[in-house]
């Protein structure tokens, strides 16, 4: 369930303090810190789920040409994660969109858009390597995944087939894949992941292949000290995203006026306790060096909740 761009939510003791701690930092099936952009080497335990959903308002407005564009994305992910073996976890991710597209065209303001259920993500994600010493434990973990072609790619309004921009779906089947590393301790975490995205061509469309390199650290700020009774914990989180994506393709030819490298700084909040976490976090833009008129990034806002059964 989603929501107009308008009105997008109109519808739609020590010793136990510190057992908690280790048991999240021990087993999957307990909610641990995590990063809000990308994806953790941390287990989810044999024979257990964990649930995410996640709101993410991505607003665009810097726009260099005479257009004037703004585009306004709201997404609703729903992320279920399947601890298939203690080494291989199984995860799907289904987006539900609702995409707006304003510009300024002969004198006139057009507004465009669509909404409906976006591109499901099939991915598998398996531990390669693990050292675990008390409180503190290290994971690497490669995955690799496929996104289908489930949103429609073909809308259209008064105005003839709308921008691939705000389509739901991009129509391709586009393999992804990388490698996530995670180190934990009972004070912090650290994640880091290196991915790549090859898309592929449909409607005579083809986004450009995307490279990441994502950063994470989720430092525990309350309790500083653990006691008795402690009902969960606050960690700051801060987290990078260096993005490069290569070219959109039209009609077999290169788009002049796409893709481009970015780096996104995200500081945020998550309280996490043995079974759920709630977060937000406001990815902010520190370098975007864009092809041709690009639209730039203004923010992309997301909050969300986990749930770990």
């Amino acid at each position: 369930m989603l929501f107009s761009v308008k009105t997008p939510w109109r519808r739609a003791g020590h010793a136990l303090g510190l057992l908690a701690l280790i048991v999240m930092t021990a087993m999957g099936e307990q909610a641990q810190a995590a990063p809000q952009t990308f994806n953790t080497a941390l287990p989810v335990a044999q024979g257990e789920f964990v649930f995410r959903e996640q709101i993410v308002l991505d607003q665009s407005g810097d726009d260099p040409s005479v257009a004037d564009r703004d585009r306004t994305a709201w997404a609703l992910v729903s992320v279920l994660g399947y601890g298939a073996t203690p080494e291989l976890a199984l995860f799907g991710v289904v987006p539900y969109v609702d995409r707006t597209l304003e510009v300024t065209d002969g004198g006139m303001r057009q507004r465009r858009g669509a909404r409906g259920l976006g591109d499901i993500s099939l991915f598998g994600r398996y531990t390669v390597f693990r050292r675990d010493r008390p409180g503190r434990t290290l994971r690497i973990a490669p995955f690799a995944g496929l996104k289908l072609p489930t949103g429609e790619d073909d809308e259209s309004d008064g105005l003839g087939r709308l921008p691939q921009s705000v389509q739901p779906g991009s129509g391709s089947w586009d393999a992804f894949g990388g490698v996530v590393v995670t180190y934990q301790t009972l004070a912090f975490q650290i994640d880091a992941q290196a991915s790549y995205k090859a898309n592929t061509e449909a409607n005579d469309f083809e986004f450009g292949d995307v490279a990441r390199l994502d950063g994470s650290l989720q430092y525990r700020v309350w309790p500083r000290e653990l006691g008795a009774g402690v009902p969960g914990f606050l960690y700051g989180v801060l987290e990078l995203n260096l993005i490069h994506q290569d070219k959109n393709r039209i009609g077999g030819s290169d788009d002049p006026n796409s893709g481009g490298l970015s780096l996104f700084i995200l500081p945020g909040l998550q309280y996490v306790t043995k079974r759920w976490i709630i977060e937000a976090g406001l990815q902010i833009p520190v370098l975007q060096d864009l092809n041709g008129t690009g639209l730039e990034k203004d923010y992309i806002l997301r909050a969300g909740f986990r749930l770990n059964f």
